[in-house]
Order: structure tokens, then C-alpha cells, then sequence
């Protein structure tokens, strides 16, 4: 939601570790600009340019992965380019058509043992991504724990509600608790996003002490906290194809999702974000408290 809180790693650390016999795929739909093209150096085609200017003609579920490229672990990826302008340019022919550009992303997502991974990168109201978020079956937000990042969460979290049946919150970093976050924004955060530098590395292209593969991720704590999480969302009903805008919520008891906590007064965050956030000691229980599941 705000900064830059590692979503594209994470969104590769689903995709590595999403349960079998699912084939999984990546696709870059960062407005900002792509970063795995220049981290693993994939050729500048093919990738998302190429799709938005093939999926124009329309195409079938086989179109998506015929505009991908391998990750040395063997993951699929649709690559967004490093140049924002291009990127913005690509998701501006891509997104908005149902019928089309984004049809051929749900049509994809469709196929049975087939999951389609999107990293939408900062998603604001502005953004030519959107359109995709508002068709996703989930949709995962993360954010940092301190005041100033949770601050602007209170507004948001009624319009992430409208954009899809099943929103998760993940926290990254030091900062407010798990269960602070439920008590001050009335939301159960569905885990912590663990610091994990080797595991991280491993899924960004960098030299590090694992191996890619499904040894590599599984050994690390990135690997199993994405691993946990995957397999919760794998277990949501699917949605109906022919969905390209969010139904009404319904109710989802497999995990928790971005709703009031019981007990919690509607008042509990003023119209200025959350209260002054914890003591260092309170910081420090928490992690060492162990991740939440």
C-alpha cells in the first residue's frame, strides 16, 4: 500500500511455493516498473510489452505463457520492463479490456491446476493495474507496522473490501504486533512477513547460501511462511470465470480477512491513523514471539 515492502518477492516466494500439482505463473504488473528482468537479466522480450500488444488481437488461455520466460528454479514469469513510462504503457493496453487484454490474464487463471500470481506493485486509485486487482480471486496487501505506514490504512480498507471477495493483510517489518493491528484497525493480519535476507535472496537473483529450487525456499523462512500462506489462499473457492468485477463479500472462516474484529468499538482508530505505536520492548516481545500463521 505505501513504500516498498517487498511485494514482488513475496509475489515469486507464492508462485515457488505454491502447493502441487498447480503450475503457477508470475506476472508483472508493477506501474512503477518491472525488477525481475534486470535481477535474473531476462531478455527484454518476451514479457508484458509483447503480451499487451498480442492480447489486443484477443487469444486464448495459451497466449499468457507463450509471453513467458524461466526463473532458474524453472517459474514462469511475465516480465514487466525496468522503464516506467513502458510499463504504465503496457498495463494502460492490457487492463482495461475484459474481453481481451485482461481476458486473456482470467482466461489463464481459469485453466484447472493453473494459478496466475500478479504483482501489482503500490496500488493507488490512479493506477492502470486496478482493473486486474478488481478481477483477482484474492487479493493480498502488504504493508509495513509502524503509525506512519498503518496511518493510511483506515480509509483504504473499506474500498480494498470492494475490490475483491477475499483481501488478506500481511505485515512487514519491525513495528506494531499482530494483535495490535487487529485491536487499532479492527483487521486480523493474516501473518508477518518474516526478515529473511538469504531466503530473499534466493528468490531476487542474488548470491546467497541456498540454492533455488524447492530445497532452497523450503529451508527458508521466507520459503515457509510463503508456503503457509499459499496454501490458504489455494483452499478459497474459486470464482466464476466469466468474472472481471469484484462480487459482494461473502463469508470466508478459512482464514481471517480484512474485517471488524468482535469486540472492537468502531471508534478504536481516530480520523487521524492509529495511536502513537509500541515501546521497543513491546517491538522486541513481538518478535520474538514467533510469526503468526
Amino acid at each position: 500500500m505505501k513504500g516498498s515492502p517487498g511485494a514482488t518477492t513475496l509475489a515469486v516466494a507464492l508462485a515457488a511455493r505454491w502447493p502441487a500439482p498447480a503450475r503457477a505463473l508470475v506476472v508483472e504488473a508493477d506501474p512503477s516498473g518491472g525488477d525481475l528482468g534486470l535481477r535474473f537479466s531476462l531478455s527484454s522480450t518476451p514479457g508484458l510489452v509483447s503480451l499487451a500488444a498480442a492480447a489486443r488481437r484477443g487469444g486464448d488461455a495459451d497466449l499468457v505463457w507463450r509471453h513467458t520466460q524461466q526463473l532458474p528454479g524453472g517459474l514462469s514469469v511475465v516480465a514487466a520492463p525496468p522503464d516506467a513510462d513502458q510499463a504504465r504503457a503496457a498495463l494502460s493496453a492490457l487492463a482495461p479490456d475484459p474481453t481481451s487484454g485482461l481476458g486473456v490474464l482470467r482466461a489463464a487463471a481459469n485453466e484447472p491446476g493453473t494459478v496466475v500470481i500478479v504483482d501489482c506493485g503500490r496500488v493507488d486509485p490512479g493506477s492502470p493495474a486496478l482493473p486486474i486487482v478488481r478481477a483477482c480471486d484474492a487479493v493480498v496487501l502488504l504493508s509495513r507496522a509502524h503509525a506512519d505506514d498503518l496511518a493510511h490504512l483506515p480509509r483504504r480498507l473499506p474500498t480494498v473490501g470492494r475490490w475483491s471477495p477475499n483481501p488478506v493483510l500481511l505485515l512487514v517489518g519491525a513495528g506494531y504486533s499482530t494483535a495490535e493491528v487487529a485491536r487499532e484497525l479492527g483487521v486480523p493480519p493474516l501473518g508477518r512477513v518474516p526478515d529473511d535476507p538469504n531466503g530473499a535472496a534466493v528468490l531476487c537473483g542474488r548470491p546467497n547460501t541456498l540454492r533455488w529450487g524447492r530445497s532452497g525456499p523450503e529451508r527458508s523462512a521466507l520459503g515457509r511462511f510463503a508456503r503457509r500462506v499459499a496454501i490458504e489462499l489455494a483452499t478459497r473457492e474459486r470464482t466464476p470465470a466469466h468474472r472481471t468485477q469484484p462480487r459482494p463479500a461473502e463469508p470466508v472462516t478459512q482464514v481471517p480477512v480484512l474485517r471488524s474484529v468482535p469486540g472492537v468499538p468502531p471508534g478504536a482508530v481516530s480520523s487521524n491513523g492509529v495511536r502513537v505505536a509500541p515501546s521497543l520492548a513491546a517491538d522486541h516481545r513481538d518478535q520474538q514471539g514467533g510469526q503468526a500463521s
